[in-house]
């Protein structure tokens, strides 16, 4: 498995960063603003970047919202590469494996929010979150241009507050959306204190009162994931938070989580989140 991986290549970018964030090579130079730390926000920022492009974050300390406006890239999403294209944006969880690159023959535009999390406090990331989906980049690329031109500028403290503010709200739009659809909302209220229930796509349906297609339509529409995935994600979740504040064994871990076979429940954990059980804790 790879450590961390920075490439960046002739990509171009800007950014501003809280003082709670030792500087880098790559963030040289970039202006600080105090106020990110309000909201938990390590950094934002604007990257146009160009093959060979990539990172690739070993156990990323904090959520990581990303919202293309140009071009495409791929994104190492639940275990899985997917491309993000113009116009979708996608949410990366912390205390996983995360990555995302360039495509050769392809640009790659996006904004950025990257917050700073702990394991004891609740990450912006909730049972409600898309991973991968439409979203209207615009406010909150506009909004990062503005704090990146104030900290320039006059870094008058009052227009720095709304700017930030602005910042964190569009990345909470995407990551904490009110959810208007009452039937995903009833199905994983009622799904999630059962996760060791053995959940078949029937019996979402059933609570959903949706047939199982639509169901999967739903679900790729609002999560990025289909039914099943986003039950896994859920589980994986519930695990990543017994195995960092419990000290049950991880075969009773399995078990809580849905699953009898330790070794399929490990397997699996080190697909979506990039360590073992073990290591993780």
């Amino acid at each position: 498995m790879r450590d961390d991986v920075q490439i960046l290549g002739d990509s171009s970018y800007l950014l501003v960063r809280s003082d709670e964030v030792e500087e880098r090579d790559w963030m040289a130079g970039s202006p600080v603003c105090p106020l990110l730390s309000q909201h938990h926000v390590a950094h934002a920022g604007i990257l146009r970047s160009r093959f060979p492009f990539e990172i690739v974050r070993a156990d990323q300390s904090g959520s990581y919202m990303m919202a293309c406006f140009g071009g495409e890239g791929r994104v190492l999403v639940d275990g899985a590469w997917k491309t993000v294209r113009s116009g979708e944006a996608c949410l990366l969880p912390p205390f996983v494996r995360n990555a995302f690159k360039c495509v050769e023959g392809k640009s790659w535009d996006f904004c950025w929010v990257r917050y700073l999390e702990s394991r004891e406090r609740k990450p912006i990331v909730s049972q409600n979150s898309p991973v991968l989906r439409t979203y209207d980049n615009a406010p909150l690329r506009s909004a990062i241009e503005g704090l990146y031109a104030e900290t320039l500028g006059a870094m008058n403290p009052g227009v720095l507050g709304h700017w930030v503010e602005l910042v964190h709200q569009y990345a909470l739009r995407f990551a904490q959306p009110h959810d208007s659809d009452d039937r995903l909302w009833r199905l994983w209220n009622r799904v999630e204190p059962e996760l060791e229930r053995k959940w078949s796509l029937f019996e979402l349906s059933e609570i959903a009162h949706v047939s199982e297609e639509h169901l999967r339509r739903l679900c790729r529409k609002r999560y990025g994931r289909s039914p099943m995935q986003h039950l896994t994600f859920l589980r994986i979740q519930r695990a990543k938070n017994l195995l960092s504040s419990t000290d049950e064994k991880i075969e009773t871990i399995a078990r809580l989580v849905g699953y009898e076979n330790p070794f399929t429940f490990s397997s699996l954990f080190k697909k979506w989140v990039g360590w073992s059980p073990s290591r993780y804790r």
